[in-house]
């Protein structure tokens, strides 16, 4: 007997007294073979004893026996795809009788795909104007900046101060900061306006609510700072000598050239990236099926996994964090829900398209991961095929190949 709700299914099973007792008999004999009872040598006590003294023992073993076969069995017969761990209940085990239980579980639901070859979306190549490359050549400018000290004197906008500056929590024994400048926050350069080297200063900062750091949010920290030295930005001149130091590159307009190509790739990666979230999130509103909570679930931990590491990362003990679980889920569980959506939806598809990811695209990945972590390639493979790691990246280059093949088929149009 079988009950559908959605992605939730529920079975009703009934196992044959005879293959229960057959299974009885097999648990009670491999338990008489090590069960030791006062009177009886190993192996030798009656079986109505080893039913007597061991009877939650071979219970449990019948059970765990024959309940995960049968609704194996069924699920193969039936055509289910389950997700999750069934919930096994109703459990009836009785001396001479059938064996019957409910499971209760999710399935994936069939999905059935709407067209997806020819969807609209907002999308056009990017500019890139001779203004944006002056900007990043200032950019350029300002990292290959030179500081040269500066003869005592008070400091002034413009100057950046050499300092050793401690607080409770802080404690840097040289560093620069500019004064009024765009980075600085007001109260240090309020306070150090006008100090010289050798002059010291304590004084208050009060960092705004949504300061980049929590544990500085808010807060008001009293500092004691030393001035060390003054020293001044010195930009070098943008000619042919500037374009050859930073690369391969005999000219300016070579340099113009290169960065104009880069900005340009940059720009259509991120526009190509948006119109890809657009056409997914059409994509899931053209689709109506239900999801496994199992799989909403599991998303919403993996969102707050990723949450917690980056509090983790800004110096937040995540362990201080008291997480009502029921609230979460009941914030994210709708975007949740449309992330799930949005992976079975690309997997489907990926699946009529016979879009995969290559040995070849995979080791790349590897290739790059091993480089990076200075680690051999071969060593990197096999960790990764031993933890998952390498089902993961498979599968992320299947998503990623899935929506350039949207993209590739969809109508772009201006806005």
């Amino acid at each position: 007997m079988a009950f559908v709700e959605g992605c939730k299914h529920s079975l009703e099973i009934s196992i044959p007294v005879e293959e229960v007792d057959a299974e009885t008999g097999r648990v009670i004999t491999n338990i008489q073979k090590r069960a030791k009872l006062p009177g009886f040598r190993p192996g030798k006590a009656p079986a109505s004893l080893i039913r007597q003294h061991f009877s939650s023992d071979f219970r449990q073993q019948v059970l765990e026996n024959l309940i995960p076969k049968h609704l194996q069995r069924q699920f193969e017969q039936d055509n289910l795809q389950v997700v999750g761990n069934p919930d096994i209940s109703d459990v009836h085990f009785q001396a001479g009788e059938p064996l019957r239980f409910k499971a209760q579980f999710e399935v994936v639901p069939e999905i059935q795909l709407a067209d997806y070859k020819d969807l609209t979306v907002v999308y056009h190549d990017p500019d890139v104007t001779e203004e944006d490359i002056d900007r990043r050549i200032e950019e350029l400018r300002q990292q290959k900046a030179d500081y040269a000290n500066v003869d005592p004197r008070p400091l002034e906008d413009g100057d950046f101060a050499v300092l050793s500056l401690a607080s409770q929590d802080v404690q840097q024994d040289e560093m620069m900061l500019e004064i009024g400048g765009a980075d600085t926050m007001p109260a240090f350069s309020e306070n150090l306006r006008g100090l010289s080297p050798g002059d010291e200063k304590e004084f208050d900062v009060t960092y705004p609510e949504d300061y980049g750091q929590p544990k500085l949010a808010g807060k008001t920290v009293r500092f004691h700072a030393v001035v060390k030295g003054i020293r001044r930005k010195e930009l070098p001149e943008v000619n042919d000598d500037f374009a050859q130091d930073l690369g391969d590159f005999r000219t300016v307009g070579e340099l113009r050239e290169a960065l104009r190509k880069s900005l340009f790739a940059q720009r259509q990666y991120e526009a190509q990236q948006e119109a890809k979230n657009k056409l997914v999130d059409a994509l899931v509103d053209m689709h109506d099926f239900p999801v496994p909570e199992v799989f909403v679930d599991r998303q919403i931990r993996t969102r707050v996994e990723q949450s917690l590491r980056s509090l983790a990362a800004d110096g937040v003990d995540p362990r201080s964090i008291q997480l009502d679980w029921q609230k979460v889920k009941a914030s994210q569980g709708d975007k949740a829900r449309r992330e799930v959506k949005a992976s079975m939806l690309l997997s489907r598809i990926a699946e009529r398209e016979t879009i995969d990811a290559t040995r070849d695209e995979v080791d790349r990945e590897i290739e790059r991961i091993a480089k990076q972590q200075r680690e051999p390639f071969a060593a990197v493979r096999l960790r990764f095929e031993k933890d998952g790691t390498l089902g993961r990246i498979a599968s992320h280059i299947q998503t990623d190949k899935t929506l350039n093949f949207l993209f590739e088929h969809a109508r772009k149009v201006a806005e």
